[in-house]
């Protein structure tokens, strides 16, 4: 991370940690403490726990005789680093009414103070271990803030009377481009992080890797494209899909998207905006990896490598339907370019699992525990998405998640072979 005075580093600070409330700024109180499932954490909690994490790695290291302004929260707000105490179950973060929501906002406040002053200091004299461990810090947070917009749906999706986060619904804005596919040829390529700029440890060391020629889409599959693969009777054909796919789709009856629901003859679908009519020209979203892989057979095609991906987009500009835009929903506003909405919109399942580069090692420590410990029955997505803060993705960006999970704002991009 590069910063050249303190200014600029407490002001990059007070920027991320200040998103995070006009994210909520809306909500109402009771909206702060939704667990609807395992998976999904209430808003109270994520804005605790990316507290938890400054005072844990930073402010108890670094500021002699340090209090806490509770220890309890210690525990409460623990996510999953184990080598530093026993968290609290997951399960059970809806539960927890104690601390209240003003208080964790105190919480915040505590913290921040104390960051502040920490930070006020020439970035000369500060340990470079302490702006490594606070970009990290930053971008956790960023994280979080996709994780409050992606948990909310989720959990608004359940009330009975499902509220509106945003006041305005999304908008047809275009048609999507015909469905095109650009060639590469087969050959070593480099792929991963390296030179300056901030990457998490699971992106390097940037190495070498043969790709056979592929084909890869000018755009993501769109909504009216998957309309049609449902009534295909695609979600009945078990010829389609993955063994263990298939089983979840009997076991949890799916028979189309996440948040897609029937009225009459026509596709809705919830969002942030609240039920839309569905655009057909927008890119699929909150489909799980299954479904992805099981559209991509049908269609004749396949999912790409996350190395295919990254060869062929790396050099797209990075710009598109993110975070700050608040639409919050993938759109049909297309550019014209030769890769279409290469970031944004939606996260892109790749056909890889998510597993170490060659000759990567986790950072020392509790922090070890942050990506590396999750290298297993995970597969990768790239892009970023409409509820990615921009200065938060970067090509080589590797999120993951397990197959059957579709919350996430996730989409496709089809791939072939030459």
């Amino acid at each position: 991370m590069q910063v050249k005075n303190s200014q600029k580093l407490l002001q990059r600070y007070m920027d991320v940690r200040g998103y995070s409330h006009k994210l909520v700024e809306n909500l109402e109180i009771e909206d702060f403490l939704l667990q609807a499932a395992t998976h999904v954490s209430p808003t109270k909690w994520h804005l605790a726990h990316t507290t938890w994490f400054f005072e844990k790695f930073i402010l108890e290291a670094y500021i002699d005789s340090y209090e806490h302004y509770n220890e309890v929260f210690l525990y409460l707000f623990n996510s999953y680093y184990k080598r530093i105490g026993n968290p609290h179950p997951q399960s059970e973060r809806g539960l927890i009414s104690r601390p209240t929501v003003n208080e964790t906002m105190a919480y915040r406040k505590h913290v921040d103070t104390h960051m502040k002053e920490l930070l006020s200091q020439d970035p000369d004299q500060l340990d470079p271990k302490l702006l490594e461990v606070l970009e990290i810090g930053l971008q956790h947070e960023q994280q979080h803030q996709e994780l409050i917009l992606m948990d909310l749906l989720y959990n608004f999706s359940h009330n009975p009377v499902p509220p509106a986060f945003l006041p305005e619904s999304s908008e047809k804005m275009g048609e999507a481009p015909a469905l095109t596919f650009h060639t590469f040829e087969e050959g070593m390529t480099e792929v991963g992080h390296s030179g300056d700029g901030f990457a998490f440890d699971n992106e390097e060391p940037r190495h070498r890797t043969f790709l056979h020629a592929f084909k890869l889409a000018n755009r993501p599959v769109t909504n009216g494209e998957f309309m049609a693969f449902i009534e295909d009777g695609g979600y009945e054909r078990a010829e389609l899909w993955l063994s263990d796919g298939f089983q979840t789709v009997q076991d949890e009856g799916w028979k189309h998207p996440l948040y897609w629901m029937r009225q009459d003859t026509s596709w809705m679908m919830f969002t942030l905006g609240g039920t839309v009519d569905i655009d057909p020209d927008a890119p699929v979203c909150h489909v799980s990896f299954y479904e992805a892989d099981a559209y991509a057979r049908w269609a004749g095609r396949r999912l790409p490598t996350e190395s295919e991906w990254e060869h062929a987009l790396a050099n797209e500009v990075i710009e598109g339907n993110f975070m700050e835009d608040m639409v919050l929903a993938p759109t049909s506003l297309y550019s014209g370019k030769m890769f279409e909405k290469a970031y944004g919109d939606v996260w892109e399942w790749t056909q890889s699992p998510y597993t170490a580069y060659p000759r990567s090692k986790p950072l020392e420590g509790a922090l070890g525990e942050y990506n590396a410990k999750f290298m297993s029955n995970q597969l990768v997505l790239r892009g970023g998405s409409c509820v990615t803060p921009l200065s938060h993705i970067r090509p080589t960006y590797r999120n993951f998640f397990y197959p059957q999970m579709r919350w996430q704002f996730s989409g496709f991009r089809l791939a072939d072979d030459v």
